[in-house]
């Protein structure tokens, strides 16, 4: 048996979709506190909201919606009607009581079934649909609006146990990552550490040589917190096991990029530092990709890098992963890693056969020999311009 408070007896008439639509239009110019009422709560995303409906039409076998309430269908187990507007589910919303629909299609975006107001710290903040017969769907209402209280429960206590630096590595990772964060939670942080939407900022990458995380690991930890610290960052994270990420705003990285750089010298044998190109906060993970390129196009030897300073790299990095085998395949597949390290050094030296010789230590009769070799294996000359431009390119993919 339901509550009464729940749904009104058929003997009493149930409240009409009629009705609904009178009491949205007296609601219509609510006062502030009232309307402050159906916002929705900043731990409902949209993964949420879907995990909601799903989770109830796997108990009752119908169709669920999840509408906002200004009407629009937010999430639901019907793909195609995500974004649609719900006309019941904002009257639902507007007046506060659960609405039957007995007829398909008789108002807007709305099919036959039962609309349920959900409340959360006495505000309305959404509307859950059943699809069906609500004569037998009526009996999942009540459990649907349970199984949303107690989901965005446990939401609201995880976000408050995390702590300050498990707050910064859930929104940075998840803003590098395009995972699903609540406008109001991230807009709430970022507000908290003094970050400005509208200012440009930049994406820092630290990352840890390998053959050095067991040994200076700790050492490093407390000299990069002091970097940050310095560069005024307030948003930044460990990535396990060997990554430092960090937000730095664009201004203040030009005053302090020599710091920044100074560090990466200093630092030289345990650390690369890598600097994605300025983009708002929201759009950091184009940010973070360009970082991304940086560090891995970084010149042997050095231990600093901007992406500002890429061109052709970032170009190869949009290639997909299939175009890239296919012209490796072509290109530098049949090659002996010797013979890949020559190419490298012979480009670095502007492909001047003297330059080559000293860099390798090899007489210039070698140098050709190989050269050659590697035209005959490959089909491609290193010494003449549009072949060696083929396998340049492929040395940077």
């Amino acid at each position: 048996m339901l509550p009464m408070g729940l749904f009104i007896d058929a003997d009493q008439k149930m409240y009409s979709a009629k009705k609904a639509r009178k009491a949205a239009r007296e609601t219509a110019a609510l006062p502030i506190d009232q309307e402050e009422r159906t916002q929705m709560t900043p731990y409902i995303t949209r993964a949420l909201a879907q995990q909601i409906v799903d989770t109830v039409r796997d108990l009752c076998g119908q169709n669920v919606n999840f509408i906002d309430c200004s009407g629009t269908i937010f999430a639901s187990t019907d793909e195609s009607r995500i974004g649609t507007f719900h006309e019941i589910g904002r009257e639902a919303a507007a007046s506060g009581s659960v609405i039957e629909v007995r007829e398909n299609d008789h108002f807007t975006g709305t099919q036959q079934g039962v609309n349920l107001p959900i409340y959360h710290n006495h505000k309305i903040i959404a509307v859950i649909g059943i699809t069906g017969n609500p004569d037998d769907v009526q009996k999942y209402a009540r459990l649907a609006e349970r199984i949303t209280r107690l989901l965005i429960r446990e939401k609201e206590l995880d976000a408050f146990n995390r702590t300050e630096s498990e707050k910064k590595s859930y929104i940075l990772r998840g803003l590098i990552d395009h995972e699903d964060i609540h406008p109001e939670y991230l807009r709430e942080n970022l507000f908290r550490w003094n970050i400005d939407e509208k200012k440009s900022c930049q994406l820092l990458r630290l990352k840890i040589h390998s053959d050095n995380r067991p040994v200076l690991s700790a050492s490093l930890d407390n000299a990069v917190s002091q970097l940050f610290k310095q560069l005024d960052c307030q948003l930044f994270t460990f990535v396990y096991p060997d990554e430092y990420l960090a937000v730095i705003e664009e201004a203040v990285f030009h005053r302090k990029r020599q710091f920044l750089m100074d560090f990466a010298q200093k630092y030289k044998d345990a650390l690369w530092i890598a600097v994605g190109n300025p983009a708002f906060i929201h759009e950091i993970y184009d940010s973070a990709f360009s970082a991304e390129i940086a560090l891995k196009s970084m010149p042997a030897g050095c231990s600093y890098v901007e992406a500002a300073s890429l061109d052709l790299e970032l170009i190869l990095a949009s290639i997909n992963s299939r175009s890239k085998k296919a012209f490796l395949a072509k290109t530098l597949d049949k090659l002996s890693s010797e013979d890949l390290e020559l190419l490298r050094i012979y480009f670095s030296c502007d492909m001047s056969l003297k330059k080559t010789c000293e860099e390798t230590f090899l007489h210039k009769n070698t140098v050709q020999y190989r050269l050659n070799q590697i035209y005959k294996k490959c089909g491609c000359n290193p010494r003449e311009f549009r072949d060696a431009v083929r396998l340049y390119l492929a040395l940077k993919m």
